[in-house]
């Protein structure tokens, strides 16, 4: 079985690198690390065709958030604002914490 892992989780700022919606900013919504796919809110939008399901409830077309891969987005650092890679800092008591590597900004979140 392959180890899949998102560098991203729920609640990080990212940024999109490839596609449609590439150089915007948004907040990770789900992370499906099983597919390896994130959802961006406000990002990669799709339709979907919604039926009725009760009496009296509207159908039609709807706009949905739509999953894309985690390797098309990248975290953004809450230090310096930039979009980084995720470097890991183990700490003294052997918990890991995330760091930014932007050569300028170099901080753990």
């Amino acid at each position: 079985m392959e180890n899949k892992k998102v560098h991203v989780k729920s609640g990080d700022t990212v940024q999109v690198l490839s596609g449609k919606d590439k150089g915007k900013k948004g907040k990770v919504l789900e992370v499906s690390p099983k597919e390896g796919k994130v959802i961006v809110e406000g990002l990669n939008i799709g339709s979907k065709h919604v039926k009725p399901r009760k009496m009296g409830q509207p159908g039609g077309i709807i706009k949905v958030e739509r999953p894309m891969y985690g390797c098309k987005v990248q975290l953004v650092c809450p230090k310096c604002g930039k979009s980084t890679r995720v470097g890991h800092k183990i700490l003294s008591d052997g918990s890991k914490q995330r760091q930014c590597k932007n050569k300028s900004c170099g901080e753990a979140f």
